[in-house]
């Protein structure tokens, strides 16, 4: 692999950033404070911490504006995050190049799939499935009949899509995740047992998503599990069948979403966190890690706890169930005081 070399003043118009230090300093890799080495690119993201960017051996430094440093090259912007992470996707960019179609795979008929394309060894495509240009599927994928997939996607191994589901360009799905198997429904008789419900929708995954390991993306009933725009799921989430997720979603790992849930856009919600189904998180909500959401939450709340209320009031309730085994035990040596000032008051109920 060709190591890309820049300078820095390139790097700064890249991430539109205030630039002090030689322009003409040649950088080949971003690393962090810690490991970066001389020709590296190192970032800041809390003044708090400028020892360690005075101590670290990179040669020039992304950083807040509100830096007041300049005795080292810096590219100053307002989201070192932000900077730094355009920055190594720069770098670690690769150039798609086209394998062809491995001789181990099986493709099924009537495929539309254009020449540039990677599809490695073991895959197994079903019928009438249409890829998009410069897309790789890696070894062990398997994926149904109906299926289109849009330009520059990335399937990594084992990963299993569906008959009729949909998927943009630019999708990531990693290793291990299933996109579009049936939904948990059943109808139960009289005697208690459960017949299967069959789900004849689908699952659309718009462009610009990234799907984590081991995800789970049911289909519909009827109709179709959406997942939108610019939306980023970690490892080991569920979402069931006929589930909504708006634009640019940041899903963490093992949320579940119970069937007929809906997001909107830019909804946050941390780990191990519950949805109830046929609820709707507006726009800008945000869950706090291991939440239970029960009900329907406005643009813009910030929740937590189980069952999930505003965020503030739930801090003030930990506090306060830290502080239970001391009440208890003030109840009880209050009770103890009350009863005997009642003996005292009324001695003749006592005798009775």
């Amino acid at each position: 692999m060709t190591t890309k070399n820049v300078t820095l003043a390139e790097l700064s118009h890249m991430v539109g950033g205030e630039l002090t230090g030689d322009p003409g300093l040649k950088i080949h890799g971003l690393a962090d404070l810690d490991s970066a080495a001389a020709g590296e690119i190192a970032f800041l993201v809390k003044a708090a911490v400028i020892e360690k960017l005075k101590k670290s051996r990179g040669s020039a430094f992304i950083a807040p504006q509100t830096l007041d440093y300049d005795d080292k090259p810096l590219i100053k912007v307002a989201n070192p995050y932000l900077a730094a992470a355009i920055i190594q996707n720069f770098f670690q960019a690769k150039p798609f190049q086209a394998t062809g179609i491995s001789p181990k795979s099986d493709i099924g008929s009537n495929c539309d799939i254009p020449e540039e394309i990677s599809i490695g060894s073991f895959v197994s495509i079903g019928d009438r499935v249409k890829l998009g240009k410069r897309v790789t599927i890696h070894p062990g994928v398997v994926i149904g009949n109906d299926v289109e997939i849009g330009d520059d996607c990335l399937f990594h191994p084992n990963v299993t899509v569906y008959n009729s589901c949909t998927i943009g360009s630019r999708v990531i799905i990693h290793s291990g995740t299933i996109i579009g198997s049936d939904g948990f429904g059943f109808a139960t008789d009289e005697h208690g047992n459960h017949l299967k419900w069959p789900h004849i929708g689908t699952v659309q995954i718009d462009d610009d998503v990234e799907v984590g390991a081991g995800v789970t993306v049911d289909r519909g009933t009827f109709g179709r599990t959406h997942i939108m725009q610019g939306t980023k799921i970690d490892n080991q989430v569920h979402i069931g069948h006929n589930v909504k997720v708006g634009d640019n979603c940041l899903l963490v790992a093992q949320v579940g979403l119970a069937g007929s849930a809906s997001l909107g856009k830019n909804v946050v919600i941390g780990g191990q966190t519950a949805i109830k189904g046929h609820i709707h998180l507006d726009d800008g909500v945000m869950v706090a890690g291991k939440s239970g959401v029960n009900s329907s939450q406005p643009k813009g709340s910030i929740v937590s706890g189980f069952p999930a209320i505003p965020h503030k009031e739930w801090l003030k309730a930990s506090v306060i169930y830290t502080k239970l085994p001391k009440l208890h035990s003030d109840l009880r040596d209050m009770k103890k005081k009350i009863v005997k000032m009642y003996e005292k008051i009324f001695p003749e109920e006592g005798q009775q």
